[in-house]
Formats: structure tokens, sequence, C-alpha cells
């Protein structure tokens, strides 16, 4: 039979053998060990030989499998410092106030999870104690990604800390009167302990990873040095199925982010039972993450394994662990001892005699209780190789029990997930297992009390005297006082303000310009952040590429192709641009990063991310939450927006609904300009708001997302009336009238209010023309710059109402007295602009692009949609029509004229 792992000869031609006869002679060797000692041995052999290659830097292939084995030997653990005995006190008293705090809520029905922490409570103990950075000491501390679920075993050591009182932890998720606590790690609802959201999870790998790699960028571009920041993110073996949890694997392996930690909790359980039930997760992560470029750690076994690992002379042991699937090490934590004898050790004649030298408690030590992840040195001595590795990032691989020290009720089984709380007699059982002072009469009435030992005991000074050694509390956000960033020289923005004269620009190109003169600054210039997802010529960026640089860990290391041309490609290593590649998700997390530097570093950066408006929000939207909870700040620009500006595209490019989704985002100040006067204007008024001086009322915590097209047309000058600047930035202003439009409309004439935004404004000002010249109908023209923001506007009147507030909301007072019925007009979906229906008196109507899209030129698409300037003239005599202010037959003969 042949060989299928043989070299073929044509795979040797590829690679010369200068001694075949050695070669032979390993091969024999390999050969007779198998023939002798069984092919497990000749494995072992090949495995150790591997490790000693890759060890000593021989260019081989990596393993991507280990045994199933921790990666560090007991014997080569180091020596944890400190107090073990009082670091297990306190966290006995953490796992007892989680899963009280979770229990008592359970009476208002809010839920909350209780066997997350119970198994990561070691992961995290460790890392307080000994590992995380503060926000006290120099620098900016360590990044903590903590794991959403876990959220009340970090409550509860805040508790034990003095941060967080009895009535703060009864009130777990219920925040509406005033002194609640979120549910998860979310900085808007706790901005002083949280600084990174994660329960939408995979989010928070991906954040973790550009993190870590914009402290680098940071520190390569001179704005701050936070080569200490270290970024942690825990993790669950079971998140690890979301994509985004393990898209950036290769940047951080590629960018050798050695500052960045995963440490993944390998309890082997997701939401409704095993994460790979007829498989191995931890092996398969392993294979992932190594195959990625990471350095693995794998810590699984506690210390009553030893024994059991000294008597496998023959690699039974080894073996047998390797090949049980992940349910079967699940059904052992629940069964006997007679079971695991029968199942686990019956299944080899070397394992029935090593079972025969172990008692039924040892057994049971192993198998349910003796996990990698539940031991404090091992823990240790994980977090401490991680931290030390040099080269590339580090996940750490812990093994643990979901629903640990909870009882025989949650341990390790499926449903522990949605298990809200424990009885009174299983609280008193889980506080034998902790050695806890409480006492049955502390149990008032069934409800269980929460636990502290008191704020002088030896206990909270030692968890005190630990973070003040590491530099303040953890986690912690800070917003430390800095002086607002200076305004932009004026004369960036009111260049714009004269128009474009007789060349044709488009809005895209009008903000690469603005954005181009901006970081010219000289005050804050150097804070901003361009981040592109490969569409940077696309979008009219190139120009950028040789004055700014695309930042690269490694600089420019090769003479790029179009060296001798003016806009050549640049990278390096202090560049200032972020060009991600075709990744609008991880483009997101730049922003992320970027956008709240001011908080984790005390650093204001001004992000911009550019990006076809289809794949932003349509894709990242999630992100885009995450961002307002962080309370992000920048600008994010949808570029080739609208349903049918970007020609030839079709359905999948064409956005007619972005601005639907970024309403629903209450952080994100929406905005449709029209001219380019209007996009200096909101960018200016932006960079005042989130990094100068807000005015009284106003949240600088927002982002501005400005959707901007392709379509080259003139732009016109700034009208000098009052009042322009307030309506583009409230939503709404009158850009014309047809008097001053230069149309003389007939005496009498019937009057129409027409509302257009970004594109559509030009074809309503056609219309505008067409009516007063081919039906004596008088127009007057309205620039809609945010339709989001006046809805906005009228329901923070609307509520005000209820207050007993009278306020009339910002559109009604533009509108006021305005002559005739409103025809509303965008690129978008009428759900844009209908958004502010109830609150305009006049008569309404809206014209919009519903629909898929599809491929054709621009006027083609506006006549399929009905949005042309043609559609806006039928349309505006239609309304007048059902008023009785023109002839019927005038629609009839409009639309028999253009086509329609």
């Amino acid at each position: 039979m042949t060989d299928p792992y043989a070299i073929q000869p044509s795979e040797l031609d590829q690679l010369p053998d200068r001694d075949p006869e050695e070669t032979a002679e390993w091969q024999a060797s390999l050969d007779a060990v198998a023939k002798a000692a069984g092919p497990h041995r000749a494995a072992y052999l090949m495995r150790r030989t591997l490790e000693r290659a890759e060890g000593n830097g021989i260019a081989l292939p990596k393993l991507l499998e280990t045994d199933y084995v921790n990666t560090i030997p007991t014997a080569a653990e180091p020596s944890a410092p400190g107090d073990e005995e009082m670091e297990r006190k306190i966290t006995a008293w953490n796992r007892w106030n989680a899963a009280a705090m979770v229990t008592r809520g359970s009476k208002y029905g809010v839920g909350g999870h209780i066997a997350t922490f119970a198994s990561a409570a070691w992961l995290y103990e460790t890392g307080f104690n000994h590992f995380f950075k503060g926000k006290e000491a120099d620098g900016s501390g360590d990044q903590l990604y903590i794991q959403g679920h876990a959220s009340p075993g970090i409550y509860a050591r805040a508790f034990l800390d003095g941060r967080l009182d009895e009535q703060q932890l009864d009130n777990f998720r219920r925040e509406s009167g005033g002194n609640g606590l979120p549910s998860y790690p979310h900085p808007r609802r706790l901005p002083w302990l949280w600084e990174f959201p994660t329960v939408s999870m995979g989010l928070g790998p991906l954040s973790a990873i550009y993190q870590a790699r914009f402290n680098r960028y940071l520190t390569a571009r001179g704005i701050k040095d936070v080569s200490d920041s270290h970024v942690w993110a825990f993790l669950g073996d079971g998140e690890m199925d979301e994509p985004e949890s393990t898209a950036a694997l290769a940047l951080a392996s590629r960018e050798g982010l050695d500052n960045l930690t995963f440490v993944i909790n390998c309890n082997l359980q997701r939401l409704d039972g095993p994460v790979r039930a007829n498989f191995k997760i931890v092996q398969e992560l392993e294979a992932q993450f190594r195959g990625a470029g990471w350095n693995v750690v794998k810590s699984l076994w506690g210390n009553a394994w030893d024994e059991l690992f000294q008597l496998d002379t023959t690699g039974a042991l080894v073996r047998r662990l390797r090949e049980v699937p992940d349910a079967q090490v699940q059904t052992y934590q629940t069964r006997d001892a007679a079971y695991i004898r029968q199942d686990f050790f019956g299944k080899d004649p070397a394992l029935v005699e090593m079972a025969k030298l172990l008692s039924d408690d040892k057994i049971l030590e192993c198998f349910h209780f003796s996990r990698g992840g539940h031991e404090a040195r091992k823990v240790y001595a994980a977090y401490k190789a991680a931290v030390e590795f040099k080269g590339a990032p580090t996940v750490i691989l812990a093994q643990t029990v979901k629903g640990h020290t909870l009882g025989e009720g949650f341990a390790s089984k499926n449903a522990n997930h949605q298990m809200k709380k424990l009885s009174v007699d299983e609280f008193k059982t889980m506080r034998d297992l902790l050695e806890l002072p409480i006492k049955d009469s502390d149990f008032v009435d069934g409800v269980v009390p929460y636990g502290h030992p008191g704020a002088d005991s030896p206990e909270v000074r030692y968890l005190q005297e630990r973070r003040a050694a590491l530099g303040g509390p953890a986690p912690a956000r800070r917003v430390h006082p800095v002086a607002p960033l200076p305004a932009p020289a004026e004369k960036a923005f009111a260049s714009f303000d004269k128009g474009s004269g007789s060349q044709n620009v488009a809005t895209t190109m009008a903000f690469v310009r603005l954005i181009k003169d901006l970081v010219r600054d000289k005050e804050t210039g150097k804070r901003w952040v361009p981040i592109v997802p490969d569409e940077a010529r696309t979008f009219g960026m190139e120009s950028l590429f040789p004055s700014l640089g695309i930042y690269s860990p490694k600089g420019q290391t090769y003479e790029p192709v179009d060296r001798d041309q003016l806009m050549y490609y640049k990278e390096a290593q202090n560049g200032q641009i972020l060009n991600e590649g075709i990744t609008e998700a991880g483009s997101m997390a730049d922003f992320i990063a970027a956008s709240t530097a001011y908080a984790t570093h005390g650093e204001a950066m001004i992000p911009f991310y550019i990006f076809y408006s289809m794949f932003g929000w349509q894709r990242t939207a999630d992100q885009m939450w995450q961002l307002g909870d962080q309370l992000g700040r920048g600008f994010l620009v949808g570029a080739t927006a609208g349903r049918t500006t970007l020609t030839g595209e079709g359905l999948q490019h064409a956005d007619g609904h972005s601005p639907v989704i970024a309403a629903t985002n209450p952080a994100a100040l929406t905005y449709d300009p029209a001219f380019a006067y209007e996009v200096a204007t909101i960018v200016r008024d932006g960079i005042r708001r989130m990094y100068g001086e807000a005015a009284p009322g106003e949240d600088p915590n927002v982002f501005y997302y400005l959707t901007v097209y392709n379509e080259p047309l003139p732009q016109p000058a700034k009208p000098s009336g009052l009042g322009v600047d307030e309506g583009i930035v409230k939503g709404l202003y009158r850009f014309n009238t047809a008097e001053s439009a230069g149309l003389t409309p007939v005496a009498n004439a019937a009057r129409i209010q027409l509302l257009g935004s970004g594109t559509a404004i030009h074809w309503v000002l056609k219309a505008q023309r067409m009516l007063a010249e081919e039906w004596g109908v008088a127009a007057d023209v309205w620039s809609a710059t945010s339709w989001t923001e006046l809805r906005r506007d009228a329901l923070e009147a609307d509520a005000g109402l209820l207050r007993g507030e009278e306020r009339v909301p910002y559109v009604r007072q533009a509108l006021h007295g305005a002559e005739g019925p409103v025809l509303a007009v965008s690129d978008y979906m009428r759900q844009v602009p209908d958004q502010i229906a109830q609150w305009v008196e006049q008569d309404w109507s809206s014209l919009g692009a519903d629909g898929f899209g599809l491929s054709d030129t621009r006027e083609g698409a506006r006549r399929h949609f009905g949005v042309d300037a043609e559609s806006v003239v039928v349309a505006a005599l239609a309304q007048l029509a059902r008023r009785g202010e023109v002839k019927a037959t005038a629609v009839k003969e409009a639309r028999e004229r253009y086509g329609l």
C-alpha cells in the first residue's frame, strides 16, 4: 500500500536532499521506534523534536496542537507573590456576593448570570492582585475587556473594595431610580467604572486587538508613550464562534502585539450546552491561534492531577485526555467515581491499573474540581508567561467548570446559563464550601445576606494595598481634566463659503479638501486620525498618502511601484493614516479606539472614518452602538451616499437607508448635507461640541454621521442671511425663495415649499425653475441638513410638554408662516424625511427612493424611483391640485409632457 504521506519525487525536486543517506537513517530510526514502542511513542518523539526545533529558532512549520496538558509543568511554575490564603478568602467573598446579588434581584424578574463568574473568579482575582495596572500610576494603566456575563463578580469586588454599597447591589439591573447597576459593562451607564462594552459577543476581542494596535500607533506618532499599557481581553470559549472574535488574529500577530493577552475561559459550555460536544474546543482554539502566529499557553489541570500524570508512564492518560470529547468531560463532572472508573479509565488496560491506585475521593477531586483556571498559582504562571513573552500576542486557554462552587445543581449543567438563583440550602452549602463566617440567622425571611468582612478587615486592607501597588482601582474609567482643543483656523472652513464658481465639485471631495486643510493646523492637525478601509483612492484621498503616511510598525521596507509619482504610496512607522484593508469591522474598531482616547489615555484624538455608506451602518451598526455606549467622539463619513448617485453599481451598493439605521442610535448626530459649505459648517460645529467648549446642556459624548456624495455638481456660495449657520446645525434653513432665485412668479401664483437634503437639493432646484417657468408656480427651497436632528428636537419638545414646559419644535418655528404645502425630497427611502411630518403644520408629502437599488445611470435610476426633477414637478402640481390651487388637468399634462 502506498504511503500517502511519503515525499513524492516531484517534491524532492523542489527540496533537494544534500545527504540522502543521513535522511534515510532518520527515517529508519523513526520506523524502528514505531515498530518497537508503538506509534504513540514515535509521535511523542516527533512532537518533542519539533518543539525543540521551534525553541531553537529552526525554521519549521509550527505544531498546531500540543498535548492536552498544561503548557507550563508544575515543576516550572514560578512562585506567586502575595498571600494566597488571603486571596482565597477575597475570592470567596466575591463569589458569595455575586451569587447573592443575582439571586436577590431574581424576585424582580430582571435576570442575571451566576455561572460565568463562578468559573472565572480566579482568572480575575489573580489579575487584580498581581497584573492589572490602574489609572492612578504613570501612563494610562491597562485596558480590561471584562466578559459581560461576569459583571456580577466585578461588582462584588467593587463592593468589597468600598466602591459600591448594598443598595447599589440591590439595584443590579434596575437603573431607572438613578442608583442602579447596569446588567453588563456599559460605560454610558456607569462611566466611572466600565471602559469597554463587551456583551455584544465577538466585539470585545476585535476591539481589544485594535486597542492594542492603537496604543502602538499613539506611541509611534509621539502623541503619548503608552508602551507600558497592556490590553487584557476576557472571553468565553463559546464566544469564539462569533466571526468577529477571530477576524483580526492575523493582524495582531503580524504586527507583533505583545501588549495584548486574550484569556479564554474554557468552561466547555455556551448558552445552551457544550461548545464542542463531539470535539475539543481547547485543541481547536490552540490550533487556530498558533496557526495565526499567537503564543498559546494552556492551563487545563490543577495540582490534583499531578499524581495522575506521574503515574502515566506509558502516555495512556494523555492519549485518553486527547480523545475524550468535551461533552463527555462535562458528564464526568456530574457522575460518581464508579462511572468515571468505568468510562474514562476502563478504555485502556494501563489506565485500569492506574485507577486501582486512586481512591474515589481522588478521582472526584480531579474530575469535579481540579482545573487550571481554578488555581491561583497556575493562573499566575500563565499570566506571567504572557506578559513576559515578546514578539507576539498571547492567548491563555484556561479550563474551568461553569458554575464552580455553586453546588451540584449548577456545575456543568447545560441549563446553568439560564439559572438565576440559588436556594437558601444551596447558599448554606456554598458558605460551608467557601468557609465564610455567615450564620444561619443571617438569612432573614429566606433572603440571602450580602457578606463583608469589614472595611478595616485584613481582606479589604490586602485588596486595597495590592491595588495601590498596581496604580489604583480596576476596572476604572477616567476622563482626565484636559483643556479643550483650540478651534482650528477659521480659514479652513470659510474657504467653502464662496462656493466653487464654475467648477463642479462632489461633496466627498469637499470633505477631503477640508480635512487636508485641518491636518495642517499647527495646534490640532496631529490629532486627526484618518481611517479608511482600502478605498482611499475611491474617495480621492490618495493625495494624503505622501504627506501624512500610512501607519505601519515596520515602516516601508520596499520601494513602492509609484515612487516617482507625486502622490506615491507611502508607509511609515509614524504614519497618520490607518488604512485597514478590506475590513469595515476593523476600521470601526480603529475608530472606537481613537474616539475614546480622551478617556483611555487622556489624549483627545479626532478620528474620521470614511466608507461606502451602504457598507457602514448596514454591516457594522452593532459596533456603532458599541461606539455610542463607549462614549466615543468623532466623524463617521458615509461616502458615495444615496440610492441613485453611485452609477452602475447596483442593488448591493445603493444606499437608501443608512440614515434610517443611524437614526436608531441616540449618540449619532446624522447629517445629509447638500453643499460644501454645509459640510464645513457641520464639521466646525462638531469639533467645537466634541473637543472644544460644548454649550450648556450639550452632551459632548456624541459622534457625527455625515453622508457625502460622489456626484460633481456646482457648489453655491453660502447664503448671507441671518440664522443660516444655526439652521445648518439644527437641520433646516431656507436656501432661497422663488424671488431670490431670480424667478418672477405671476401675480397670485400658487406657492409650495420644497425641502431637499443631500444631492436631492439639485433636483429640487431644477424643479423650482421648471415650476416657475413652465407652470407659473412659485416654489421656495429649503435645505434639510438633518431630518433626524429635527425629529429629536421635536421629540424633546413633546417630552417637555409632559413636564409642563412649553417649547415649539425648531422645525415648526422654521416653517411657521411659510405659504403653501410642503414637499420633501431625498435620495433615501421616504421614511427618512417622513420623520418630521407630524410636526409640520403645512400639508405634507414626500418623495424618496424606496425599494432595492439597481444598476443604471443617475438619470435612469432617478426616473425609476420617481425622484428626478420632473417627478418633483408632477408631485408638486398634484399636491397643489388637491388644494385647488392649480387645475387638475395640469397634473395629467405634466405627466404626459415628461413621459412619466
